[in-house]
């Protein structure tokens, strides 16, 4: 096959079962390369389209392409949503009985199969079998960080799949993760033993997320912004990452009292409520998951609007990652990180519990400048992944609202007195008490309450103080004593600041108000004047109905970019749906009648589809190649339905292609004993045969008369 073929093929394919006309940037370069037999290692960032790199040529190749995964929901969610394109495809795993397991790889090997999704550790177990029974045209290994000792999500078992290349040299093998730098992108090469693979590095900019980073004053002001979003966000989803476990479970049970439809998901938890928790987002039963780490990688779902950072992450890789999971559809969605310094006394705690404190510190000190950053956030995330950014985002807070600094110089001299008084032997918290002159007991206890600077700070809040003292230490003021129960010191430039010998200058302390007042229940939203947005929020619940009864993820019906076309674009007909991107054949006839009807009514149209449209989508289908029993399937009708609609194609002249649905002996079998007019001969032919086809076969005898055949 020449190379213009193959690319023919590629958009040919990608139309029918995707429904989009056009690759993303790299997306066919790694197709083509991996069907001419090239291993590839593929880094593109969430949301950048890697699954259908592999998908794709399961398409095009003969055999089964295998795709290691690391989490059972992420098989399940990506069978579900292939094969509600039309494209066979299994996992096998442990949540399902030895005999079922069996059966798919029974249908593997005898092609019924396109894409099988398994576990590192069943493909090791059963590496045998796949060797003896299975034609394997190609392996896509997910998540390919694990297999790194550089990686952030060390998994043993991936570091022994080097064995693939050992059992299968001569078939393709492509790697694929969404965050890895330079180390672990040629660790992955070297564990794999791949074969001069295609190196693709998918740009890291994600225009359509704003950035923000909020100093922390406390839970109040953080739940406050969790709510904002929340009711910002009505029908569409967000995750909160907390730092711990007790963190995301009190979170939880806050945002529940406030009336918010909640979910928390951590380690801790028995796998049965992880997996309950996790389906119940995924379907869209819940507005937020509270969450620790342990939450995300298994996320198949593009309208997420938001993610919020509790505490600060330890590291970019997975501070990236995370907000990564918003707005994969491409469409606005915001990410804010909150931030203090405790948190990075919290994370160096962790340090010294890490294998690799060197690495871990100088990732943490990364993560610290970001979050302290006056320059476009955005930026400074390209320049970490090595992406050169010659401009400013506009679309983080710092180009959006650029901070204001201050003479800073007397509030440096009162903390900086308040430490020396108390021989440098208090933290942030107690500093912060004596400056605002806190009665608490262990003040008093320890005569805080009697040194000169107590209570000089009162005119500020216990916010304002704990953002001012955290720039002081990121000015190199002040010092952290992490060995000495994170006691604050005061540097040889603090001293100068101290004694008036410097002019500090800080950053002024931004608070976060809360535009909604009062009870904090919550609010059903104001509708919009927006024609569009009023109709892309029905269209939503419209989607939410028909997953249901389909028993389907939402984002496997139709995702938000394709519902926003719609809402804008508003088809009227089966054939409109199918100019919207991300509309496959096969979906427009199984689901756009809802839809349909749903912008129908918008436009104060009757719901009822136009005359003919019946026939209109089993010519769809047909002309998609689809087979007569699938055609029923996905109308929902019975096959002798179908035949008739063929039928009435046939009779229209708009059908010529018949050999698929009645083979040439029983044509001529029909044919004959119709023409023969013996009774006893056309019962028996009844009998024998469906009054559907035999219909078909009347209006094939017709078509070849009309035309001189």
């Amino acid at each position: 096959m020449t190379a213009e073929s193959r690319r023919l093929l590629a958009l040919q394919l990608l139309k029918k079962f995707y429904g989009y006309s056009s690759f993303r940037p790299g997306q066919y370069e790694i197709i083509d390369a991996v069907t001419t037999g090239r291993d590839a290692v593929v880094l593109m960032p969430t949301g950048g389209g890697k699954s259908l790199c592999y998908q794709l040529p399961a398409l095009m190749l003969e055999g089964c392409v295998v795709v290691v995964s690391p989490l059972i929901a992420l098989m399940n969610d990506q069978v579900a949503a292939l094969i509600a394109n039309g494209i066979p495809a299994a996992a096998i795993h442990s949540n399902q009985s030895e005999t079922e397991n069996r059966t798919i790889l029974e249908n593997a090997a005898t092609g019924k199969i396109r894409l099988l999704y398994v576990s590192p550790e069943r493909l090791l177990a059963d590496m045998d079998a796949w060797v003896r029974n299975v034609r394997i045209s190609m392996f896509a290994i997910d998540e390919a960080h694990c297999i790194s000792q550089w990686g952030h999500d060390f998994r043993p078992d991936y570091t022994r799949l080097s064995v693939v290349k050992e059992r299968f040299p001569g078939i393709p093998v492509m790697a694929l993760t969404a965050t890895a730098d330079r180390l672990t992108r040629d660790d992955i090469v070297k564990q794999l033993g791949l074969v001069n693979p295609l190196r693709w590095t998918g740009s890291f900019n994600r225009p359509n997320l704003s950035l923000k980073v909020i100093q922390s004053g406390g839970k109040k002001q953080k739940v406050a912004v969790i709510t904002e979003m929340l009711r910002k966000y009505p029908n569409d989803s967000g995750i909160v990452y907390t730092l711990s476990r007790k963190g995301a479970e009190e979170l939880g049970k806050t945002l529940e009292m406030l009336g918010f439809r909640c979910a928390v998901y951590h380690a801790g938890l028995p796998a049965e409520d992880r997996a309950k928790a996790q389906k119940a987002f995924t379907d869209g039963d819940v507005q937020v998951v509270c969450a620790t780490i342990a939450f995300g990688m298994g996320i198949d779902k593009s309208n997420i609007r938001w993610v919020v950072h509790y505490n600060l992450p330890g590291n970019i890789e997975s501070y990236y990652q995370e907000i990564g999971r918003a707005g994969r559809d491409g469409l606005p969605s915001e990410t804010v990180l909150f931030y203090s310094y405790q948190d990075v006394i919290m994370r160096q705690h962790f340090i010294e519990e890490s294998g690799r404190p060197l690495i871990t510190a100088e990732k943490l000190d990364w993560m610290q400048k970001f979050a302290e950053a006056g320059i476009c956030r955005r930026r400074m995330l390209m320049s970490y992944f090595g992406e050169v950014m010659d401009h400013d985002c506009g679309n983080c807070d710092v180009c959006l609202d650029p901070p204001s600094r201050f003479d800073g110089s007397v509030l440096v001299q009162k903390a900086g007195s308040a430490i020396i008084r108390t021989d440098q032997k208090v933290g942030i918290l107690i500093l912060t008490d004596i400056l605002r002159g806190s009665s608490r007991a262990e003040i008093r206890q320890k005569g805080y309450d009697r040194i000169k600077t107590y209570g000089v700070g009162r005119d500020l809040s216990t916010q304002e103080w704990n953002a001012y003292i955290g720039q002081m230490i990121q000015l190199g003021l002040l010092e952290v004593a992490y060995d000495e129960q994170n006691h604050l010191r005061v540097t040889p430039y603090g001293m100068d600041a101290i004694y008036g010998r410097v002019k500090v200058e800080l950053t002024t302390f931004s608070r976060y108000e809360n535009t909604k007042k009062g009870t904090g229940k919550q609010e059903k939203p104001a509708m919009t004047m927006d024609p569009v947005k009023q109709l892309f929020e029905q269209l939503k619940q419209t989607r939410r109905a028909v997953a249901a009864a389909a028993s389907l993820p939402a984002e496997a019906v139709f995702n938000d970019p394709a519902l926003l076309e719609m809402a804008t674009k508003r088809p009227a007909t089966v054939e409109d749906l199918l100019n919207i991107s991300g509309v496959s054949e096969r979906k427009a006839v199984r689901y756009g009648k809802r839809f349909i009807a749903a912008i129908r009514k918008f436009e104060g149209m009757s719901a009822s589809m136009p005359q003919g449209s019946t026939y209109k989508e089993t010519l769809i289908l047909h002309n998609a190649r689809v087979p007569l029993g699938e055609i029923a399937d996905i109308k929902g009708v019975k096959v002798e339905t179908i035949l008739s609609h063929l039928a009435h194609l046939i009779d229209e002249d708009m059908i010529s292609d018949f050999a698929s649905y009645i083979s040439r002996r029983d044509f001529e079998t029909i044919i004959r004993t119709i023409d023969g007019g013996v009774k006893t001969e056309i019962d028996k032919l009844y009998n024998d045969y469906s009054n559907g086809l035999i219909n078909l076969a009347k209006s094939i005898r017709n078509y070849h008369l009309r035309n001189g055949r």
